[in-house]
Parts: structure tokens; C-alpha cells; sequence
């Protein structure tokens, strides 16, 4: 039995170049270049995401009598660092940020420290009621949070906490969601062969947790504390019942006393608002490409 090879033909047509191009790339494990379609979706997505942003600052610079007219600003106005300056200084916004900041920055650790740690128990370690523990804390994610504070207010009442930081800070110390969060991405990311080589070395079990689970859980780490930080710095309705504008307020609290009147000043509101957002976007410029770059590191390590 003769097998004939056939060569191409001179006469085909070639390949287009930028298609041979992305092959070629596609072969050698290259970086693939998207075309006009997705940067034009991009851009629309992008357009559509930053509209609101874009909105509260051209509020926040205008004053309430522009924002009422028919059809609404779309540009800029003169009074934008009049109406920070006012919001600022009426809705003590210094010491609001300061109280913010403290209790996102607690909240984050310990939710952080407590669920990596949980997650590790649940995840690697064999105990009896594993599952039905895990099931427990899963369930507590399906309780709506507005039927706990009814009981939080009056334990938080009896320990007369009302009014002090420490109402809005200890009962988010634990996340439910922190542990199966980091539960799911220790079983992946952490083998059980390293855990065993570290436990042959002679390691305790909370020196297997530093050296051990802590690094290899540092992109999970990261993307969890953000991820807390902003939703306890964006609470409004627990720090709403406990605390007041005039004693120890968070930002969200503050914001909530501004334009206060017959007529609601929609500018100040807004320009409340922009300065309750602005901490958040230096959070994400600074630290964000930290973030996403652990999260890729962590993928191709799991």
C-alpha cells in the first residue's frame, strides 16, 4: 500500500497576513490582540460605568435651582470646591472619614485573619461535624440581615454602645462569606502535599498556618479585605441606627445629614456623595493592579 503526499498548490492563496500573524502567536504562546469590536464594546461598557461618577461631580458643581431645570446640566459649573468645602464643614466629614477608615480598616483584618483560618479548618482539615458545620455557616448567608437587628439594637442597647464605635465594629468581625470564600480557594490552591511535608518537619499547627497557609492564601487575602473594606465602608443602614452625625459618624452617616431641609440641597448631597467615593478610587488606582496581579498568580498556581 503507497501513500502519495500532495504538496500545496503555488497557486493558493496565502494566508492574510495579520491572521498568520495571530497564528503564529497563538502557536508560540503568545499574547493575542483583540480587535476594533471589543475595544468598542469596552468603550461603551467603560462610558456606561463611569456615567454615575461623572454625574455626581457635575451636580456637586452646580448649585440646587440648575439641577431642578428641564433638561439638567451636562457640563461642569463654578461652584464645585464651594460645595465640598460647605459639605465638608457641615457634615464633619473630617472626623467621619477618620471613624470610616478605622472601622473599615479593624473589620477587614479580623474578617480576614478569622476566615483564612476558618477556611483552612474547613478545607484541609478532618474533623466530626465538618459538614454540617460548613452548612451552618452557608445557611447564615440566607438570613437577610434586616431580621438581625432588631436583637443586635438591644443587645448593643445593653452593653450601651449606642453612639460608640464599637456598635458598628464587633458585629462584623466574622464574615460568613469570608470563610466559604476562603474555604473554596484553599482547597484548590493549598495540596495537601505540602501540608503533610510541613507537619513530617516537625511544624505545629499554627506554625502550618503562618508559613504555609498564609502565603499561599495571599491573593485570596487580598481581594477578600478589599472586598470587606468597601462593603463596611459603604454600610449606611446598622451605622444609621447606632450612631449619630453629632458623635461619632461614619461617612455614610454624615452624608445622610446634608441638604437637610424643606428643599433638599441636591448639590451638597452630591458633593457629600463625591467625597464619600473619592477614598475608594485611591484605594482601587493604588492597590488594584496589586490585586488583580495576586489573583492571576494564585490561578495559575492552583
Amino acid at each position: 500500500m503507497t501513500t502519495t503526499l500532495t504538496k500545496p498548490s503555488a497557486d493558493a492563496a496565502p494566508e492574510p497576513p495579520h491572521r498568520a500573524r495571530g497564528m503564529k502567536a497563538a502557536r508560540a504562546g503568545g499574547q493575542l490582540h483583540a480587535g476594533p469590536v471589543a475595544y468598542l464594546i469596552l468603550a461603551v461598557f467603560s462610558i456606561v460605568s463611569l456615567f454615575p461618577l461623572a454625574w455626581t461631580a457635575i451636580a456637586a458643581s452646580r448649585d440646587n435651582n440648575r439641577l431642578a431645570e428641564s433638561p439638567p446640566p451636562f457640563w461642569f459649573g463654578a461652584n464645585l470646591f464651594k460645595n465640598l468645602d460647605i459639605a465638608w464643614n457641615d457634615a464633619n466629614l473630617g472626623e467621619a472619614f477618620f471613624n470610616t477608615t478605622f472601622v473599615a480598616g479593624v473589620s477587614a483584618v479580623t474578617v480576614v485573619f478569622l476566615s483564612t483560618i476558618a477556611g483552612f479548618a474547613f478545607a484541609k482539615l478532618r474533623f466530626r461535624g465538618r459538614g454540617a458545620l460548613m452548612l451552618l455557616v452557608i445557611g447564615t448567608m440566607m438570613v437577610p440581615p434586616q431580621l438581625s437587628v432588631i436583637p443586635l439594637y438591644m443587645m448593643v442597647a445593653k452593653l450601651d454602645w449606642t453612639d460608640q464605635l464599637q456598635a458598628v465594629i464587633f458585629p462584623s468581625l466574622v464574615s460568613a462569606f469570608g470563610v466559604f470564600f476562603m474555604r473554596q480557594y484553599l482547597l484548590q490552591a493549598l495540596p495537601d502535599e505540602i501540608i503533610e511535608a510541613a507537619r513530617v518537619d516537625g511544624a505545629s499547627s499554627w506554625r502550618v498556618v503562618w508559613h504555609v497557609v498564609f502565603p499561599a492564601a495571599r491573593p485570596a487575602m487580598a481581594v477578600l479585605g478589599m472586598l470587606v473594606f468597601v462593603q463596611t465602608w459603604n454600610d449606611f443602614l446598622w451605622p444609621f441606627l447606632v450612631l449619630t452625625q453629632t458623635g461619632n459618624p461614619t461617612v455614610q452617616v454624615a452624608v445622610a445629614g446634608l441638604g437637610r431641609g424643606y428643599t433638599p440641597d441636591q448639590s451638597l448631597i452630591m458633593a457629600g456623595a463625591l467625597l464619600g467615593t473619592l477614598p475608594l478610587l485611591l484605594v482601587f488606582a493604588i492597590f488594584g493592579k496589586q490585586i488583580v496581579g495576586g489573583i492571576m498568580q494564585g490561578a495559575v498556581k492552583g
